[in-house]
């Protein structure tokens, strides 16, 4: 069993930076691939992006590419997504996931955060 902590969250002016945080507790984080999914008011959950267990492959959502990072540290037990040139369409709650499948559907991911509470504004 893991479980999943999201830290990091809050309220930022447009083209802010955040970087959220999710340690796992459990010995298997380092053999899950991980990713962050986000779920804004009266929208479905939707994929941001992923990175895998091994080499670090990432996937990132066209509408965040080139503006997040997804990075991870085996030994901490911990993936970080750095927000910059924040959005108020990026407003959301962000999820934590992880699993050992790879894709950008929920199916993919076995284990989920609680949320934090991500919100763009001036």
């Amino acid at each position: 069993q893991v479980q999943l902590v999201e830290s990091g969250g809050g309220l930022v002016q447009p083209g802010g930076s955040l970087r959220l945080s999710c340690t796992a507790s459990g010995r298997t984080f380092s053999t899950y691939n991980m990713a962050w999914f986000r779920q804004a008011p009266g929208k479905e959950r939707e994929f941001v992006a992923t990175i895998s267990w091994s080499v670090g492959n990432t996937w990132y959502a066209d509408s965040v590419k080139g503006r997040f990072t997804i990075s991870r540290d085996n030994p901490k037990a911990t993936v970080y997504l750095q927000m910059n040139s924040l959005k108020p369409e990026d407003t959301a709650v962000y999820y934590c996931a992880g699993g050992t499948g790879w894709g950008n559907t929920l199916n993919k991911y076995t284990y989920w955060g609680q949320g934090t509470q991500v919100t763009v504004s001036s």
